[in-house]
């Protein structure tokens, strides 16, 4: 036996227990890895609660998790690129990695890079693969303005450093306690708050050429008041705003391939991509885990250590 975190209905943290299940066996094309590391998101705290529930709708009883990292215990038929033993890292589409065993199809795996940390490995995906996708989306090249909201966040952390890598200027939206962390990694800082138009203004007299938004909404009307085009403007919550005025939603799926999660993890490996990892959890503890990810205000990474 095994144990994996669980909910039967939806409902707030305290819906969330450590069940007892039968360690799984690989069909197929598909590993079982023991579980090192696995990130905790605000989305999954979302489709627990039940405010994504026609978007995203669980079934139950649902496990919880995206992210993971671990080493291979089990390869089902057909399996040749990995072998028992292999450190891995990748994702579960089965809400199904916050466990101690978790089977996943071979080609949502790579190869763990030697030098990364098991908790940063378990928590790139989701952070990782969305803050791809918007880069991506809003097309930053070098010399190029972009605003970032909640810039200090797990994925807002990480489009900050990609657009540094491209030469991008970024404008860093962001509580002040973490503003000499984001200048440190070549953002301009700017505080969010009231009058925060006027300041971005400011900081940017020749204009914005693109915002990436990881907070809200309300930043796609803060991004088109600021005179920011549409087709440059990226949304990683704001869905339904973003169709209403043409801007782009494109976030962990359309970032979702082994090629870039692979290249993610060798600049984290290297030194170029800082995942900051704010605080591990045992398993037993995931309300606790999910508790401080609600506070909203945590630089970098929550992640459970079955």
């Amino acid at each position: 036996m095994a144990r994996a975190v669980r909910f039967d209905g939806y409902g707030d943290r305290d819906v969330l227990y450590v069940a007892d299940v039968d360690v799984p066996v690989p069909p197929p094309g598909e590993v079982v890895v023991e579980v090192r590391a696995a990130g905790i998101n605000p989305g999954e705290a979302k489709i627990r609660s039940g405010v994504n529930a026609e978007r995203f709708p669980a079934t139950f009883p649902s496990g919880q998790g995206s992210d993971l990292a671990g080493v291979v215990s089990a390869v089902g038929d057909g399996v040749t690129e990995f072998a028992v033993g292999d450190e891995v890292m990748g994702w579960s589409w089965r809400r199904s990695s916050q466990a101690e065993f978790v089977v996943v199809p071979a080609d949502q795996l790579i190869f763990k890079p030697p030098r990364l940390s098991w908790e940063v490995a378990g928590s790139l995906y989701v952070v990782g693969a969305t803050a791809y996708a918007a880069v991506r989306a809003v097309g930053a090249q070098s010399g190029d303005t972009v605003a970032v909201s909640a810039a200090a966040g797990g994925v807002g952390s990480i489009v900050v450093q990609l657009l540094r890598l491209k030469g991008a200027n970024v404008l860093a939206i962001a509580s002040e306690r973490h503003h000499d962390w984001l200048a440190s990694n070549g953002a301009l800082p700017v505080p969010y708050g009231d009058g925060l138009a006027d300041r971005l203004r400011a900081a940017a007299p020749d204009g914005i050429d693109a915002f990436i938004d990881t907070f809200g909404p309300e930043y796609v009307d803060l991004a088109l008041e600021l005179g920011v085009p549409p087709e440059r403007i990226d949304t990683i919550v704001g869905f339904a705003r973003a169709a209403e005025v043409g801007a782009k939603a494109e976030g962990s799926m359309a970032g979702t391939s082994r090629e870039a999660l692979a290249e993610l993890a060798e600049l984290a490996a290297s030194g170029r991509l800082e995942i900051p990892i704010a605080a591990t959890y045992p398993l037993d503890e995931a309300r606790a885990a999910y508790a401080e990810l609600a506070q909203a205000h945590t630089r970098g990474k929550i992640v459970l250590v079955p």
